[in-house]
């Protein structure tokens, strides 16, 4: 009733040009998150922000973008972008030796989950559970 729409961030972040970098793309995605206010997508954002970080080989800034996502999804009470990042987290303190705080913080989140087994986000926080587990 009245006017045009407003593309969604995520139509708005797919007209990017492609020779964008990953790391242009996010910033461009986050500037959408403060200027619209459409907060849906931002832990995940911050998750994708750690995976490139982690990528580029700066696992400490990579950690703390994966803690803000975490942050994000329970203020949001959004258990399934929690558990994507905190699966994310829990890999890389695996990778770092910190067996431990990564069962016990991943075995939190995943205990939360009544059904839904079948996907692949419970798929993958069940067999990091398991390696983490032996």
């Amino acid at each position: 009733m009245g006017g045009t729409p407003t593309p969604s961030p995520s139509l708005r972040l797919r007209s990017i040009p492609r020779r964008y970098s990953e790391g242009e793309v996010l910033a461009e995605a986050f500037a959408l998150v403060e200027e619209t206010g459409e907060r849906h997508w931002e832990a995940e954002l911050y998750r994708l922000q750690a995976e490139l970080l982690l990528v580029q080989g700066d696992d400490a800034e990579a950690e703390t973008s994966l803690h803000k996502a975490i942050e994000v999804a329970r203020r949001q009470q959004a258990k399934s972008w929690e558990l994507r990042a905190t699966t994310s987290l829990a890999r890389l303190w695996q990778e770092q030796g910190r067996i431990d705080e990564a069962r016990q913080m991943l075995a939190e989140i995943y205990g939360w989950f009544t059904e839904g087994f079948d996907t692949p986000d419970l798929q993958e926080a069940r067999v990091l559970l398991e390696e983490l587990s032996i």
